[in-house]
């Protein structure tokens, strides 16, 4: 097909829950800039290589504000969700306030520290697997360990109460909306959000805890260039959004993916070594990852020999590139001893995932504990029947039912 003429629908619609869009294998070959139209109506252009992706994030050029009056609207709602907040701003996007704001939130979130969590994690994961089993199969993975754990952690982390985690979930699906909420739950989500961590961020003034955001407060005022308080609002629901939705929708793709083809799993029982290698590559193989990154061009530049003018949207799709087999031998298998794996999940350059250790942390223990305490563990409906999570600039599954 001539991709030139053509231009696709985005995202690209995938019949299967686990399976990438045919689509991309043809574009990474054919057309590796390709003419996309976004949720808005609005055109953008889609990458899918590996080293364009990689290029691309990494490049100061391309910034991830989506306010420009030229900028691609993504969703046909006016807030164009996280990426287009007036809270997306706030954080610097480049320059020395990005690197502040990530050297003072980023020291929390070290491979180091997040080991030393690694026994809180196993202690939660194991509690709620308890309740599951109590509860008999068949059961739902996803809300019974994979939503909880994560945000168990992250409201540790923050010290926020886990008591109000079911307001967080509807907060934090708004802020990701692409086409499920109108404007005005939106709106009313974000207010709601704002009004609840500004109170939290004032309380923690009055009376700091053992939590990252009283750690923050305390260093602020000690070197009086710190965060300010809309800053910490800011990071505060920040964290509490990717702290949590991501991961606990990858918990359930990554057993998914293992379940579905059950030598995988028994390959992790045999070796438990495995784990970290398996995790890598659950991360490299999810092709439901979701919306993928949106970068706006603010000069004339060159992707792949196609000239971009200023003004362009660019949607990097890091499932895409993660499929490319100029980089991953065997691309579409999934080998749980593949190494190096230098996938791009948690994106690259300054904008790569803050929280990747925290993530690749509670990856790694919720499949130690599993593959301890349910080894029987299988999908209890055809792998046909799992479900994409729809509307959202993240993706998921919207259940995993499992027997044991």
């Amino acid at each position: 097909m001539s991709q030139n003429e053509q231009v696709l629908s985005y995202p690209i619609p995938s019949e299967a829950a686990l399976e990438p869009p045919a689509e991309w294998a043809e574009l990474r070959r054919q057309c590796p800039v390709a003419r996309i139209t976004l949720p808005s109506g609005d055109e953008a252009k889609l990458l899918t290589r590996y080293e364009d992706v990689k290029q691309v994030l990494a490049d100061p050029r391309f910034t991830r504000l989506l306010n420009a009056p030229d900028a691609a609207r993504l969703s046909d709602n006016e807030s164009g969700g996280v990426f287009n907040t007036e809270m997306a701003q706030i954080i610097p996007d480049s320059g020395e306030g990005h690197q502040r704001w990530r050297r003072l939130v980023g020291k929390y979130f070290t491979a180091k520290r997040m080991a030393a969590l690694r026994p809180v994690m196993a202690e939660i994961a194991e509690r709620l697997i308890d309740d599951m089993v109590k509860r008999g199969g068949p059961g739902d993975l996803k809300a019974s360990l994979g939503f909880p754990l994560p945000v168990y952690v992250i409201c540790d982390l923050l010290g926020v109460p886990a008591t109000d985690r079911d307001r967080f979930a509807h907060w934090s699906d708004a802020l990701l909306n692409l086409t499920r909420y109108s404007q005005a739950e939106t709106d009313a989500a974000q207010a709601e959000f704002v009004q609840y961590m500004s109170d939290h961020v004032a309380a923690k003034r009055e009376q700091p805890g053992d939590d990252l955001l009283s750690a923050l407060i305390k260093e602020s005022a000690a070197e009086g260039q710190g965060l300010t308080d809309v800053e910490l609002l800011v990071t505060g629901m920040a964290l509490l959004v990717a702290g949590h939705e991501t991961t606990a929708n990858m918990i359930g793709k990554m057993v998914s993916m293992l379940l579905v083809d059950r030598t995988r799993w028994e390959r992790l029982l045999a070796d438990p070594s495995l784990v970290r290698s398996a995790v890598e590559e659950s991360l490299r193989f999810d092709a439901n990852s979701g919306f993928g990154l949106p970068r706006y061009l603010k000069e004339e530049t060159e992707v792949d020999g196609t000239v971009l003018p200023r003004g362009t949207t660019v949607i990097c799709s890091m499932a895409a590139a993660n499929r490319d087999e100029s980089v991953f031998d065997g691309a579409d298998d999934m080998d749980l001893s593949r190494s190096p794996n230098p996938h791009l999940a948690f994106g690259s350059g300054a904008h790569s995932c803050l929280g990747q250790s925290l993530a690749r942390t509670e990856l790694q223990v919720v499949l130690e504990v599993l593959l301890r305490r349910l080894p029987s563990l299988r999908l209890a409906v055809p792998v046909e029947e799992l479900r994409r999570v729809d509307g959202l600039v993240v993706g998921g599954l919207r259940e995993v039912p499992v027997h044991w």
